[in-house]
């Protein structure tokens, strides 16, 4: 694992909370969200339950972000990115990043992750690259509309969550598929 800080260069915020049935912060991803389309084995591409609690009273809206920066790429790899998740949201069913985004609340949207797909896609890091972190953040944001399109990226999705940030919480949970 090398030591970049998804956060390291954007604002300070302070943190609310984020939990999840099935995902722990520091222990490995389970079957379900990891990646059955990039040929793990059992992996099912599952996006996580999320539930959240403690964002700012004046929270406008959420954005939920999973990104792994150990993927051995300069940019690390988005496997998720929610846009214009309404205010009075404070959970997502497992499942909700699916082709459809069948989970979503209405007014909310996938980007397409690093795979260009509008969905979430589990982990799947490189056979003997070591273990990688999953950073599954829900930001909660001063506006309603995030103003990204559909067809935008994660990166873009970051860019304006930057300036419209008044609160992050985070569980980082790691895989690692070993050498041959």
């Amino acid at each position: 694992m090398n030591g970049n800080d998804p956060f390291a260069g954007l604002p300070a915020a302070p943190a609310f909370t984020v939990t999840s049935t099935g995902v722990r912060a520091g222990e490995a991803l389970p079957a379900t969200q990891m990646s059955g389309m990039f040929g793990v084995p059992g992996g099912e591409d599952r996006s996580p339950q999320l539930s959240w609690s403690g964002a700012p009273e004046d929270t406008q809206s959420y954005a939920v972000t999973v990104y792994d920066p150990d993927a051995p790429t300069q940019s690390g790899f988005w496997h998720w990115a929610v846009a214009n998740i309404p205010a009075d949201v404070t959970d997502l069913p497992e499942g909700a990043g699916d082709d459809a985004g069948s989970g979503l609340p209405a007014g909310a949207f996938q980007l397409p992750n690093d795979a260009r797909l509008a969905r979430f896609i589990g982990a799947a890091p490189p056979a003997g690259h070591g273990p990688h972190r999953y950073v599954i953040t829900v930001h909660a944001l001063d506006t309603p509309d995030i103003d990204v399109p559909a067809d935008g990226t994660p990166a873009l999705l970051g860019f304006n969550i930057a300036s419209h940030i008044l609160a992050r919480a985070t569980i980082t949970a790691t895989a690692e598929t070993p050498a041959p």
